[in-house]
């Protein structure tokens, strides 16, 4: 592979100097002669504005090099669709519609890669301000994303540390064979969406290995309006992570215009996360084929400024409002799952959309009271109808679902709060069946399987 050497091209590499210009220009060489490798030497830091990946370059940074994203603005490109109108403005674009600013870009990059071991430094903080002790929000809104690779098939992201993100980190959109591999994603746990990995309207994508530690979501499957262009998102394998976020650590939605299917989580653990493992359907797409299997989960909540109550699991589809009718939920497989939290499981559809086929299978739930936060609650946000609701909490909570399965599956009990309630809480629930179940209520003068309107199949 032939390499192409950024100091040869004037980068200084002294932290100072912005060095766009000169990796840019490597990288155009790169691509004009066929592809190959663009160098960041170890030992430097590589402050620059934006830069464009093309087809078949890998840009390399070595272990020990930093490429810094600039804190001017002003140095971002602006992928919108509307940058060529000199009249709109693109700071304040909804987070649906496609990123303003991109810190590395790529469009109809085929084979791109970004690979080596060493750091993308995005500079986040250069863009936040804090709202308070938990919460740190922005000036402008959506910030820069750190990396957005546009309509880009077989592309690679190995072996590398994104730092201090200032909105979501790495979001491929409209691509084919995605294959992400043992990257480590570091973000401050207080910066609102500051996203790990976000694949959106992508098909046959691997996530493997990673370690993610990010305020907002580790890992969020999306099919958003803004890439509405592309199909569903489909044919995903995450396996082998470690997560820790203050929102879900692996979510699926709610930015969902289109459909999701054939998705398998494996082997991975959740530690100190407001949420595990979510589904939240708010718009017109689909969830179908999906399967969780050998993972651990532990949750608490982090502060209210953040979506969750520290439920392990969440399936839930709502209208986002009153004109957007949200997808379908069916076919959610859980298999060798260990929880240990201050939530349940929540398990919630409504009275048009019945939430379809859920089995959970040798799985382990516990609730454990840990930390300073109000218990007796669930988020169901966003959505038309619903918010933070009260409620006691139960290892199980359904409403309006069908074909639900619990099957040598076991519940239990921590440290208590005064609204721990039901080993199963569920309501308007056909054909819920139960096989070799274990579970008690959290104080003996409640029921440990509370039902209303459930035709239990026997």
């Amino acid at each position: 592979m032939k390499e192409y050497n950024v100091l040869q091209y004037g980068a200084k590499g002294d932290g100072r100097t912005n060095d766009a210009f000169a990796i840019q220009h490597a990288i155009d060489d790169c691509a004009k002669n066929g592809g190959g490798q663009v160098v960041l030497q170890s030992g430097k830091v590589f402050y620059s504005d934006s830069i464009r990946l093309k087809r078949n370059v890998d840009l390399h940074i070595q272990k020990g090099a930093t490429i810094k994203a600039t804190g001017n603005i002003d140095g971002y490109i602006r992928p919108n669709k509307l940058i060529n109108d000199p009249k709109t403005a693109l700071i304040g674009n909804p987070v649906t519609g496609k990123p303003s600013f991109v810190f590395i870009y790529g469009f109809e990059a085929d084979g791109c890669s970004i690979s080596g071991g060493g750091t993308i430094d995005a500079n986040g903080h250069a863009f936040v301000q804090r709202k308070d002790r938990y919460y740190v929000t922005g000036d402008f809104y959506p910030r820069p994303t750190a990396i957005y690779i546009e309509k880009s098939d077989h592309i690679t992201f190995m072996d590398f540390t994104v730092v201090d993100a200032p909105f979501w980190t790495l979001h491929p959109a409209g691509c084919d064979d995605v294959l992400i591999d043992k990257i480590r994603i570091l973000n401050d746990l207080d910066v609102a969406n500051s996203d790990g990995i976000d694949p959106d309207h992508c098909s046959n994508v691997r996530i493997i290995g990673c370690h993610i530690t990010c305020a907002d979501d580790c890992i969020c499957l999306k099919t958003s309006k803004g890439n509405s262009e592309y199909g569903p998102t489909e044919n995903v394998v995450i396996d082998g992570c470690t997560l820790v976020s203050t929102s879900a650590a692996i979510k699926i939605g709610t930015e969902g215009v289109g459909d999701f299917r054939n998705v398998t989580v494996s082997n991975c653990i959740i530690s100190k996360s407001n949420r595990g493992l979510s589904i939240q359907i708010r718009d017109g797409g689909n969830v179908e084929n999906v399967s969780y299997s050998n993972i651990i989960i532990e949750t608490r909540r982090f502060c209210p400024d953040w979506w969750g109550t520290a439920e392990p699991i969440v399936i839930t589809t709502f209208n986002r409002d009153e004109n957007t009718k949200s997808g379908h939920i069916k076919n959610i497989r859980f298999f060798n799952v260990t929880a240990k939290g201050e939530n349940g499981v929540l398990l919630h559809g409504n009275a048009d959309n019945v939430i379809e086929d859920v089995t959970f299978e040798n799985c382990r739930i516990e609730l454990t009271k840990t930390s300073k936060w109000e218990c007796g609650l669930y988020d169901l946000r966003p959505c038309l109808d619903w918010g933070v609701e009260k409620c006691d909490n139960s290892a199980f909570f359904m409403r309006y679902a069908k074909d639900v399965l619990i099957m040598k599956t076991k519940t239990s009990w921590g440290k208590l709060c005064e609204c721990y309630k039901h080993a199963i809480d569920a309501e308007n629930v056909e054909n819920l069946e139960l096989i070799r179940f274990e579970g008690e209520a959290a104080n003996a003068e409640d029921e440990s399987i509370k039902l209303n309107n459930v035709k239990l199949v026997r």
